[in-house]
């Protein structure tokens, strides 16, 4: 029997999780809180809109929560018309966010004191490997309930990573976005000084290639670079500011060093406040070539 699976967050990386659910055959619900266009095609899969919490929390055995970071998700999980005054006995509940440790720690223990069951499985890649169902997830909780969700979890991705108890999916993926963000960073920074120094762009970037600085945030950021596309890298500053806080949270209570994180933050959140709502990543080149 398929589960019945319930879709809290169908923005940009939900709709393609939806879909590839959908494809696969499994029944699939949805939270609508508004009219978006990236619901047709999943309403035109099979999948059914419901316009509040309770309604598809009492209809689901597994609740994807695919939200902006820890705030959304406690606001649906302890809200009083949230998940956990509505869970079925035995759901699952599958968190995709990206959120702060502690947050999930407490998370878990509230589904499980509810009666349900809990992984944290945040996802990498972007919403374009979600269409394509090769997003790779970092799963945080009991090892047997993955395994009970794996069938689920292969619809939309590549790569199933089991990082450990709760929360160290979480804790995976903050660490991970620091890298990625933080390469980003250096990137945007280097080739705005390529620009000043007159270096030729493809040179830079094949010489980048051919050495150390191959990679995927390479990868992900020659379309903006070359020709100003960041169809590849459709992640935002804001979300990049808000990842980047998550992870300076973990690293101050491990009391681990951050030189390298303080750093980076202070550069992602001068370009959040100096560029239009919604710019990428890679727009990360114009803002510091803008400093000179």
């Amino acid at each position: 029997m398929m589960k019945k699976i319930g879709i809290i967050g169908l923005g940009m990386m939900g709709r393609g999780i939806g879909i590839n659910l959908l494809k696969a055959g499994f029944p699939v619900c949805f939270l609508q809180r508004s009219a978006k266009s990236s619901q047709d095609d999943v309403i035109h899969l099979g999948g059914t809109p419901l316009p509040t919490i309770p309604l598809l929390t009492k209809v689901s055995e597994v609740i994807l929560l695919c939200l902006t970071g820890s705030k959304e998700v406690e606001e649906v999980i302890f809200g009083p018309d949230g998940v956990l005054a509505n869970l079925n006995p035995n759901a699952i509940v599958i968190d995709l966010s990206t959120a702060i440790p502690e947050s999930t720690l407490k998370i878990a223990k509230a589904v499980q004191d509810a009666g349900g069951l809990y992984l944290d499985s945040p996802m990498t890649r972007t919403p374009k490997e979600a269409l394509e169902g090769r997003l790779n997830v970092l799963v945080g909780g009991d090892p047997d309930l993955l395994e009970q969700c794996r069938p689920i979890l292969k619809c939309f991705t590549e790569n199933i990573v089991y990082a450990g108890p709760v929360s160290s999916g979480h804790r995976l993926k903050l660490i991970h976005n620091f890298v990625a963000l933080g390469y980003a960073g250096v990137l945007a920074e280097a080739v705005a000084c390529s620009k000043l120094a007159n270096v030729n762009t493809e040179v830079l970037l094949q010489v980048l290639d051919t050495g150390a600085g191959n990679g995927a945030i390479l990868n992900r950021m020659k379309g903006f670079i070359q020709s100003g596309d960041d169809a590849s890298f459709q992640f935002t500053l804001e979300n990049a500011v808000k990842d980047l806080a998550y992870y300076k949270t973990m690293v101050s209570e491990l009391q681990a060093f951050s030189i390298a994180a303080d750093a980076t933050q202070s550069m992602y959140e001068y370009a959040a406040s100096n560029s239009q709502p919604g710019a990428t990543v890679p727009q990360l080149v114009n803002i510091l070539q803008k400093l000179n």
